[in-house]
């Protein structure tokens, strides 16, 4: 469990750096500028208390493939939950608004989250471009205000979970450890990378902070300099260890005996005397520190011609102290041929003595520079590696820096709202949405769908804030009994129907559970689907918060989890490397009719002379 601290404060929480929870950087001045001067604005205009409906959502999926993980909803809620303007910050805006009214600060001073509502996805839960994350609605003179933030808090939470989740689907079953923390952005890059990697799939950090706080285990072994600091024996200042049972042994003596014995036995085709003195010297030092956890760094001097061989000379001595070694890591070289030919020798020192069928089964872990593509190209390789520390390209997203998130207005005092650009992918689909997952008969899920409120097929999932059924009225320019007609939100020709079966009833349970992978049935006519499955259907929102914290927040642990589980219902074609399969986002009929309608009428109509 994550570390809390008592602050001086007993009304206060602080979990090492944050705040109730709460990243003490993540404030109500952590936004743009302009948040601020709009926010004046409305205020001045008497608008602020107008009802507002924001969508927050990102365009296209990450890293050239077709998911996202989304993440970061937790500090979000914490950011609302918290979010007031303190007297410093009042006299600061005071000095970039010279001239605005004193009126405004006093606004700015009462100002909280209570009259804010947010719907958002679960947190870990696979997501597709263009269905909103987040639903914020209330006043839009606070609405306004949470843009930046919560962008800036989903942004870099989902873009590193969904890499992490990449790596850890290249990896397959491998343990996964992340050495990000000397490579990220500054010091809070490298608290959200740990965790948010966590999430997507690794196994533990290097980043000790980050373990303190969120209960990561941490991971680590040694670094080339600590190798390089022993030159000889002379630099074991301690050589003895206690053995299991309680013995006082120098291990130095024993592993050097252990070398002798090896070198008789086995032909490394290498002199002993090749054999850095210093390297074994520092094996044993950590050794003793760390006898039931000792993993040694090979590749300091040559790999195959000192470090293997002395690394299995304080291993085998440790095995007759009682202890087993966990393995090695190298940082450099070939890391396919390397962890091969290891493994080789491994094998020989097993074959060699019955008693030692342990050694060949030891831990491979290679680091340097490791990313998605090395990871796939060492698998068809044939590589002999256990596990893999990943730093730079994990935490700084290389391939892709940001996810592009954007926050934008849907409707306004119950009017729709649309902005409109010439690239399509722009244009948002106006007023306040009910989304859906589509799950097949073999338990993937097929297509996510948006709906206008008052979609006749989905008024049974309409309820009001006490939870009674809310029925609507609507008409429809084309109906199919028995099925929901799906259409992509900008492209005519491409729709799909889902055959539904029974009528659905609201559902607050979890999706089915994972099934085995197997594509859905489905007829191609053109540019249209016909997708015939016995579909279940769950809306994908919870109302997370209304003036304050409605639903009981997860743990890292269950997120990881809910990750995991997610990963495993969404269909192979969709995650894989090369030419992923794009997943269905599609509106309802009538949403589509209504995006079109109110994209013809608020379209400027050129006039040619």
């Amino acid at each position: 469990m994550a570390f809390v601290l008592k602050s001086d404060d007993e009304s206060l929480t602080m979990n090492g750096l944050h705040l109730n929870g709460q990243d003490s950087l993540v404030q109500a001045l952590l936004t743009d500028f302009y948040q601020i001067t709009m926010s004046y604005a409305h205020w001045l205009n008497k608008k602020s208390e107008s009802h507002a409906v924001f969508d927050l959502y990102f365009r296209k999926n990450p890293f050239q493939g077709e998911y996202t993980i989304f993440a970061g909803l937790e500090d979000c809620l914490r950011f609302v939950e918290n979010f007031r303007f303190s007297s410093s910050d009042l006299d600061y805006i005071r000095q970039t608004l010279p001239n605005a009214e004193e009126g405004f600060f006093q606004y700015l001073a009462e100002l909280d989250c209570r009259k804010v509502r947010i719907e958002a996805i679960p947190e870990g839960t696979v997501v597709f471009p263009k269905v909103p994350l987040l639903i914020v609605s209330g006043p839009i003179g606070i609405c306004q205000l949470l843009e930046t933030t919560l962008l800036n808090l989903v942004n870099y939470a989902s873009l590193v979970a969904t890499n992490a989740s990449r790596f850890k689907l290249a990896a397959g079953g491998m343990q996964l450890l992340e050495f990000g923390l000397r490579r990220a952005q500054g010091p809070n890059g490298g608290l959200s990378a740990s965790k948010y990697c966590y999430v997507g799939g690794f196994d533990g950090t290097s980043n000790v902070l980050a373990g303190k706080l969120y209960g990561i285990p941490v991971k680590g072994t040694q670094a080339h300099s600590f190798i390089c600091s022993f030159s000889s024996e002379s630099d074991l200042n301690i050589r003895m260890i206690r053995t299991a049972d309680g013995k006082e042994i120098d291990l130095y003596e024993l592993a050097k005996e252990k070398l002798t014995w090896l070198m008789n036995t086995i032909n490394w085709g290498v002199a002993r005397s090749e054999l850095s003195q210093g390297e074994l010297a520092s094996f044993v030092a950590y050794a003793i520190a760390f006898p039931t956890s000792f993993l040694a760094l090979i590749d300091t001097y040559d790999v195959l011609r000192s470090g293997v061989i002395n690394f299995l000379s304080v291993a085998l001595a440790l095995n007759d102290c009682g202890y087993r070694a966990l393995g090695v890591r190298i940082d450099s070289g070939d890391l396919s041929y390397l962890s091969k030919e290891i493994r080789i020798r491994f094998k020989k020192v097993a074959d060699a003595d019955s008693n030692l069928s342990f050694v060949s089964s030891l831990t491979i872990v290679a680091s340097n520079d490791i990313n998605e593509e090395t990871i796939i190209s060492l698998n068809e390789q044939k590589h002999e590696i256990n596990a893999y520390g990943v730093g730079t390209h994990l935490v700084t997203c290389q391939k892709q820096p940001a996810l592009g998130c954007v926050y934008k207005l849907v409707s306004c005092d119950g009017e729709p709202k649309i902005k409109l650009s010439q690239d399509v992918s722009k244009i948002t689909i106006p007023c306040k949405k009910l989304c859906f997952r589509v799950y097949g008969k073999s338990g993937n899920p097929i297509l996510d769908l948006m709906t206008i409120r008052g979609d006749e097929d989905f008024t049974h999932f309409e309820t009001d804030a006490d939870g009674n059924k809310v029925e609507f009225q609507s008409s429809r320019t084309e109906k199919y009994e028995g099925s929901i007609l799906c259409r992509h939100p900008f492209e005519e020709g491409k729709r799909c129907l889902v055959w539904r079966g029974k009528q659905p009833e609201v559902d607050s349970t979890p999706p089915p559970p994972p099934l085995p992978l197997s594509p859905h049935l489905s007829l191609q006519e053109g540019r249209r689907c016909l997708v015939s499955s016995d579909c279940q259907i769950h809306r994908l929102h919870r109302v997370y918060w209304d003036g304050e914290v409605k639903e009981k927040l997860p743990t890292l642990p269950e997120i990881r989890e809910h990750v995991f589980c997610e990963l495993s219902k969404l269909r192979g074609d969709h995650k894989r490397y090369l030419n992923p399969t794009p997943y269905k986002v599609s509106v309802s009929s009538i949403l589509f009719d209504f995006l079109h309608d109110q994209w013809l009428k608020n379209a400027p109509i050129c006039q040619l002379e």
